[in-house]
């Protein structure tokens, strides 16, 4: 579950990161305005709504980039975060945040698979453990990133007085959670699940102790006889081994 778990978290996680769909927004817009969003020299008639008095434009911003698209068009163009979103504190805290839930991720995966060693009968406990509990720290961290921006999302980049000075630039947008965000959510809890299963599957093994068994070789794991089952017809016969 563990193993499992944990790489599937961490892939939702970097998904979510790497797309510009944490918040969405959408607002009709006049042909006449779209000009001004447009590049010099492209026409209405490129969009195919050369029929449409109003057009739909849809905004969506992620930790990294941001993208501005017509609906039922191929228009769409994307830049990197700037201005007062990029600065807004609570942003900047999610991309830490977010960028060290991966490293830690990673880490703990890293970990796990040395500790576990399917290769082997015996798996190395402590590694495998230490493995599981970064990747619960990773996706803790991950859920307070998501926390903060999901609870911020409509004041993210809106309290800066340069933005006041330019309310015209954009159409007002009413901004909604999008897809990205629930690839966070949901690789996040994968992230802990898995952590959590790492963490508590690997107890010390319980063998058994026989009173009938004093002679038999002592387990090197837990220094007690080895479980030889229930059969009272083992042969007991010693050998001596000669060097």
């Amino acid at each position: 579950m563990g193993i499992v778990f944990s790489p599937l978290g961490l892939v939702l996680v970097f998904t979510a990161a790497i797309t510009p769909q944490w918040r969405e927004g959408q607002a009709r817009l006049g042909t006449s305005g779209l000009g001004s969003l447009l590049k010099p020299g492209v026409k209405s008639q490129r969009l195919g709504v050369k029929s449409v008095e109003s057009l739909l434009l849809v905004r969506s911003d992620g930790l990294w980039e941001s993208c501005l698209q017509v609906e039922q068009s191929e228009l769409k163009q994307c830049w990197p975060v700037s201005g007062p979103y990029q600065r807004d504190p609570r942003v900047r805290l999610a991309q830490g945040l977010i960028l060290t839930s991966l490293f830690l991720c990673g880490t703990g995966i890293v970990l796990a698979c040395i500790g576990v060693r399917c290769w082997t009968d015996l798996p190395l406990r402590g590694v495998a453990a230490t493995g599981g509990l970064l990747v619960v720290v990773a996706g803790l961290l991950s859920l307070t990133a998501l926390g903060v921006y999901t609870h911020n999302l409509g004041q993210l980049g809106m309290t800066s007085p340069s933005h006041r000075t330019h309310p015209h630039r954009f159409p007002n947008l009413t901004l909604h959670p999008a897809g990205s965000l629930y690839f966070g959510w949901l690789g996040s809890c994968l992230q802990v699940m898995g952590g959590v299963a790492l963490l508590f599957s690997f107890k010390q093994p319980r063998c058994l102790t026989f009173s009938c068994c004093t002679e038999m070789p002592v387990c090197s794991v837990c220094r007690s006889c080895l479980h030889m089952g229930n059969n009272r017809d083992i042969d007991m016969t010693q050998y001596d081994v000669s060097y």
